[in-house]
């Protein structure tokens, strides 16, 4: 996931796609406390898409607060 591909993305979207990132970075983590993750540079990559989307719904939210 972009930063373009995020920007373009509706705001309910962004709190579904955050809520699913968290999900997934949830059983990322349970994965790699019992052993069984697979690629564990995908936590990394899971933590680098939420702050993205958190970068661009707190844009948002300032410029409408602006």
């Amino acid at each position: 996931m972009n930063a373009k591909d995020i920007r373009e993305r509706s705001d309910d979207e962004l709190r579904k796609a955050l809520g699913d990132l968290e999900e997934q970075l949830f059983k990322l983590r349970f994965q790699k406390s019992t052993g069984q993750i697979e690629n564990p540079i995908k936590i990394r990559e899971v933590r680098k898409d939420i702050a993205r989307v958190l970068t661009v719904m707190n844009e948002r939210q300032a410029e409408g607060s602006a």
